[in-house]
């Protein structure tokens, strides 16, 4: 956690940004990718975007880049296959040009990218750029929201219904437009719409609206009893609307902070206080509470204390039991901070494991001949009950996420000991 923040604190030019302008094609034609691509494709954007028109590549380091987007920064093979998928999957976008005329245009979302002495070089295709750099029609994509999500559905659902923030709603999409926005187009089992809302809709929206700055609210158009049409009533997220505040952790690890939150206020009112009215002010405000003995809320007379300039006559005498119930309270609290980061660090160390036993399979997968290969597609496709496991592995193979438990278990009682070392 602690790199990561001086990764960050190190980034220069576009990457200080938050936020990205994506042009509303590139939206449209981005729901193939997963999670790791669609954030890749988005830093990639950002790192480039001042000079998109300008140059005809680009680089930034990578392992910059790795961390940015949310992963190991050491796994450069996670990298490689990400940046292949990217080059590989086809940007579409029919629009208006600048004189009213309709447009329609394809082209690869990279032309080209390398790695090389530890720095990942990429291009866009000319077209291609000058869509992405148009400011008529564009989504803000927040990069501090984006690394909150979890699921591609849910990214891509975010990114389609944020641009209409102002309006309100999405306007109807048929539902084949609506599964090629989420990347299920192609697919016999999503075209039931009972599987598409179980597995899509829901847990999409249920994501967004817990994750992000929007709510959304899908509402159904049917034809007869048939469901022939979606759209997504829109409005902000009032528990998530602080996006904007400093998030790098450089308030959060200040004694300030610790302090306030040791008084019981909220992380995101604490560095709004500190944010508005600086340290020095709140400091003062909460030694000036601290020295009140007599005081039901803390946090309450805090908040008024900061809000009306409470002062002082003369600089009061700490009360002991004040001053031990607001030690035992900070301790509480950096004891839940504790607790918070090594949570966050087993699920880190258990998507890491995740990493290296994928990366083993496509090892073993590879050493084989392609008569082995099919045997073992086959046989393990025999072993899936589920008709959504069966899908998703015909259609991502050994890379399959759904079924990643069920691969692990399949390698290791065809090859004993096969993640032994891992």
């Amino acid at each position: 956690m602690k790199q990561d923040i001086l990764e960050q604190e190190n980034l220069d030019g576009a990457l200080k940004r938050d936020a990205v302008k994506k042009n509303v094609a590139a939206i449209h034609v981005s729901g193939k990718l997963s999670l790791l691509q669609r954030k890749l494709s988005n830093v990639l954007l950002l790192n480039a975007y001042d000079d998109l028109i300008t140059k005809p590549q680009h680089q930034i380091n990578a392992r910059t880049l790795c961390l940015m987007v949310g992963y190991n920064s050491n796994d450069m093979e996670t990298l490689k296959q990400a940046l292949k998928s990217l080059a590989e999957t086809v940007a579409e976008w029919d629009m208006l040009d600048a004189k009213g005329k309709q447009e329609w245009g394809v082209s690869s979302l990279l032309s080209f990218a390398k790695l090389k002495g530890g720095v990942c070089e990429y291009a866009y295709s000319p077209a291609l750029a000058e869509k992405l750099h148009d400011p008529k029609v564009f989504a803000l994509i927040n990069l501090n929201i984006q690394r909150r999500f979890n699921s591609g559905h849910a990214l891509a659902l975010y990114e389609n219904c944020y641009r209409f923030m102002r309006t309100g709603s999405t306007g109807w999409w048929d539902l084949d437009l609506f599964r090629r926005l989420m990347g299920v187009d192609g697919s016999t089992y999503y075209e039931t719409f009972k599987h598409l809302n179980a597995k899509v809709i829901k847990p999409a929206v249920a994501e967004v609206n817990k994750t992000s700055n929007i709510l959304v609210t899908p509402e159904l158009r049917k034809s007869g009893r048939t469901v022939s049409a979606i759209r997504f009533k829109i409005k902000e997220n009032p528990q998530l609307a602080m996006f904007d505040i400093d998030d790098s952790g450089s308030i959060r690890g200040g004694v300030v902070y610790t302090q306030l939150r040791g008084l019981g206020v909220s992380d995101r009112l604490a560095r709004q206080w500190i944010g508005e009215h600086g340290e020095d002010y709140v400091r003062d405000k909460v030694a000036y509470v601290n020295g009140k003995s007599d005081v039901a809320s803390p946090a309450r007379y805090l908040a008024a204390a900061i809000r009306d300039d409470y002062e002082s006559l003369e600089t009061p005498e700490p009360d002991p039991a004040a001053l031990a119930a607001a030690a035992e309270r900070q301790a509480a609290a950096a004891a839940a901070r504790a607790e918070e980061e090594a949570r966050a660090e087993a699920i880190a160390a258990e998507r890491r494991q995740r990493a290296a036993r994928m990366a083993r399979v496509r090892d073993i997968v590879e050493a084989r001949n392609p008569t082995q290969r099919d045997a073992d597609r086959r046989l393990f496709l025999s072993t899936l009950k589920d008709d959504l496991a069966r899908e998703d592995f015909s259609r991502l193979g050994w890379a399959s996420a759904l079924n990643a438990r069920a691969i692990f278990e399949f390698w290791e009682d065809m090859q004993p000991g096969t993640f032994g070392d891992l």
